[in-house]
């Protein structure tokens, strides 16, 4: 399993993740929600290993990450918050890259690609420069690249985003078939109703600390609160969103 143990992530005199704590088991999808700044992103990089925590410490199977960090991420797939890509590859240039670098033998890599590519329906794209494609595009991408070694842990930051709906279905589909096999999967998304039919369990950020670790059937009937949207404002203190919003539209129109 994989355990973030009173984990803090200061900048200078700024702590911005206060002692989480949370386990991510075998068969998990987990989703990780917080509103922006309440530090969902450090903690993903940190499970990512681009981040030393402050204080505190990551463990695979009881074992700090740190003491092999390569041969963690070798069990890791990544997809970040921000399509970071070389534009100047195609789209099977770049997977052939990452493949390469993650050590796909060449004959399993080629039909890796070829299978991702014709899912995510990027075959006819698949030489053009990842420059020209749009932003749900580099996001297919990015996706397939986190499977092509087929890892056994999925972190994934924001991986919904500028995907259309067909590729959310089918994405949603493939995390349930591999959290079934056995892999672990951690998402943050703002798409709180993809999170809510997706992941059995939630953990909620706020502010730096985690507030909610909890299945999302056992916070609906602890909190009295038919869905994760109204669990998720409660537990934010988001609950003068819809005073906030009729003062801004009476000062738009006024």
């Amino acid at each position: 399993m994989l355990e973030l143990r009173r984990v803090a992530k200061a900048y200078g005199r700024l702590e911005v993740l206060h002692d989480a704590s949370f386990v991510l088991r075998p068969g998990e999808i987990c989703g990780y929600l917080g509103p922006n700044g309440s530090g969902k992103s450090t903690t993903v990089q940190i499970l990512a290993g681009l981040l030393s925590p402050t204080r505190g410490e990551v463990l695979l199977d009881a074992r700090p990450i740190g003491g092999d960090l390569d041969a963690y991420k070798r069990k890791l797939g990544y997809v970040p918050e921000e399509a970071r890509v070389y534009r100047h590859l195609s789209g099977h240039e770049y997977l052939q890259l990452v493949g390469g670098l993650r050590g796909v033998p060449p004959r399993t890599l080629r039909s890796r690609i070829h299978a991702l590519l014709e899912a995510f329906g990027l075959e006819s794209d698949a030489d053009v420069s990842l420059d020209e494609y749009s932003k749900g595009m580099r996001q297919k991408i990015l996706l397939a690249a986190a499977l092509l070694h087929d890892p056994e842990i999925l972190i994934l930051d924001e991986p919904f985003s500028g995907l259309d709906v067909t590729t959310i279905l089918l994405v949603r589909q493939l995390f349930e078939v591999l959290a079934a096999r056995g892999r672990m999967i951690l998402i943050t998304s703002h798409q709180l109703e993809s999170t809510e039919k997706l992941c059995g369990r939630v953990l909620v950020i706020h502010r730096g600390r985690i507030v909610a670790d909890d299945q999302v059937a056992n916070l609906r009937a602890m909190m009295a609160l038919p869905t994760l949207e109204e669990i998720f404002i409660e537990l934010t203190e988001q609950r003068d969103v819809k005073r906030q919003a009729g003062d801004l539209a009476a000062l738009l129109s006024g």
